[in-house]
């Protein structure tokens, strides 16, 4: 562990001294990758300076007391070290975490997409209640969120809901939150006071940079047309709304947001690098079959990872079995308890894999 620690330690250092170089500075793309980099260990480094400290510190102590002749000094001086030691071994357990295999991911901003899947308009009100939930969750953390493209209906739901989020941890917080997400609950529209089954999908993409995936010009055709409004009324007098098609893929990626289409382009093509980003790395993880069965959840958006039960105030995620009775808290973004709960379990997984 000493070994791997000194290497990290003599990386940051480096990292620093590249990132001070003008050449370095002047290139965004460099350095935002060093950045990067660099905060992501940051808490290591920190950490292993603590644990240097801790031993220093425990060496001193008990050098003192070996040559310490008085029984009161020595008492103290035993209870100090014995101190010293949990803290130590409490740093060690901490760094052993730390030192885990790292998702080439984390650190990355994120593109999430919400759709309305089974339960028609409620799926889509629904759909509109995770977009708020994960935008007051966003928000408490501080990070920067901006709005995509979106499908709104007319009582205010989503069917489906684009938006993206800049943090340096929002991939590591949000990416397990990529699933199915079930809601059980009296419609609005139900008059009879039956409890309905909806779905929506949630999916969490590392935002790609144009050096992750490579997209040839020739293989999208870019259309432009009016951005429309809730039934379909013109809300923009110039053709500002851009769709693109990945021709291969068949994928497509619409936005509208903007009045500008240069920006709606820029967004959309985001979203698009994403997708493809995304498909690249599913399809290489099945190639890790045994890593694929181990993880806590596959990221498959066909998976059922939670359920929201209105009438019992209740939330479960089922991939580790965990229920709040907290809903409502939990819808206003306090999703904190099951996502620290989720990050243990996916180390403790890791853990199990590292030790077997």
């Amino acid at each position: 562990m000493k070994e791997k620690l000194d290497r990290l330690y003599q990386r940051f250092q480096l990292l620093e001294k590249e990132m001070s170089d003008p050449s370095v500075i002047s290139n965004q793309t460099r350095f935002k990758e060093l950045s990067r980099e660099h905060a992501q260990l940051m808490p290591v480094v920190q950490n292993y300076e603590k644990y240097q400290s801790l031993l220093k510190e425990q060496s001193d102590s008990e050098e003192l007391l070996s040559a310490e002749t008085d029984d009161d000094m020595k008492r103290m001086l035993f209870d100090e070290i014995e101190n010293l030691k949990e803290k130590v071994e409490k740093l060690k357990q901490e760094l052993v975490i730390q030192l885990l295999p790292k998702d080439p991911n984390d650190g990355k901003d994120i593109i999430m997409e919400i759709r309305a899947g089974t339960g028609g308009e409620e799926a889509a009100l629904f759909a509109g209640d995770l977009f708020r939930m994960y935008t007051r969750f966003i928000d408490k953390k501080g990070w920067k969120m901006e709005y995509i493209d979106g499908s709104e209906t007319e009582i205010g739901g989503f069917k489906e809901v684009v938006f993206s989020v800049r943090s340096s941890v929002a991939y590591e917080n949000l990416k397990l939150e990529s699933g199915g997400h079930r809601v059980q609950r009296v419609p609005t529209t139900e008059s009879g006071g039956r409890i309905h089954t909806s779905a929506v999908t949630v999916a969490v993409m590392p935002e790609a940079e144009e050096t992750d995936i490579a997209i040839d010009p020739n293989d999208i055709r870019v259309d432009v047309y009016r951005s429309t409004g809730h039934g379909g009324q013109s809300v923009n007098t110039t053709d500002s709304a851009v769709r693109i098609t990945h021709i291969p893929t068949g994928m497509v990626v619409t936005c509208q947001d903007e009045k500008s289409q240069l920006k709606n382009k820029s967004k959309a093509m985001r979203v698009l690098r994403a997708r493809l980003y995304e498909k690249e790395q599913d399809e290489r993880r099945k190639e890790e079959s045994e890593l694929r069965k181990s993880q806590i959840g596959s990221g498959d958006r066909s998976d059922r990872i939670r359920t929201y039960n209105y009438p019992q105030s209740r939330v479960t995620d089922h991939r580790i079995g965990l229920t709040l009775y907290s809903l409502e808290s939990f819808l206003e973004g306090e999703m904190d308890e099951i996502i620290d709960a989720l990050r243990k379990s996916e180390v403790e997984e890791m853990l199990k894999r590292l030790y077997r």
